[in-house]
């Protein structure tokens, strides 16, 4: 199965539940984050840093951050930490080893895509340094 036709249960920008697939965003570029866990140190500094950037990262694409928890653990993550983008539980890695394939199956731990408008991955960060991440993401949609 491709990577856009896999459903997953996800959280939206405001905190209602509902089914994704990734192929009913197209036409907006997506930055397709997973990370390992909620509401762990580094997560969470990662999740502050794209709620933080959201205002500037919206003009270029949406965001959606992947991890395998719960909905439920989404949902105390989201209100917790004001987050205001989406979330998406993948509770059985269906999409995590979906991107793995199509990355070479490099492993795809906290790891950043960039989709384009068709569904197409353009740019991948592996390994990401949270430091600069956001930088990062910002220069490669300015060039």
């Amino acid at each position: 199965m491709h990577y856009l036709d896999i459903e997953l249960n996800g959280i939206d920008e405001n905190g209602n539940e509902k089914t994704y697939k990734l192929s009913d965003l197209k036409g907006e570029n997506l930055i397709v984050y997973f990370y390992p866990e909620d509401d762990t140190p580094v997560c969470t500094q990662e999740a502050h840093m794209f709620r933080d950037a959201m205002e500037k990262l919206k003009n270029y694409a949406k965001i959606i951050g992947v991890s395998a928890n719960e909905i439920k653990d989404h949902l105390e993550f989201k209100a917790k930490h004001n987050l205001n983008f989406i979330l998406l539980s993948d509770k059985l890695n269906k999409l995590k080893n979906a991107f793995k394939e199509h990355n070479n199956n490099l492993p795809v731990q906290r790891t950043t895509f960039i989709l384009d408008k068709e569904g197409n991955i353009i740019k991948v960060w592996e390994k990401v340094d949270i430091d600069n991440h956001i930088e990062e993401i910002i220069q490669y949609f300015e060039k």
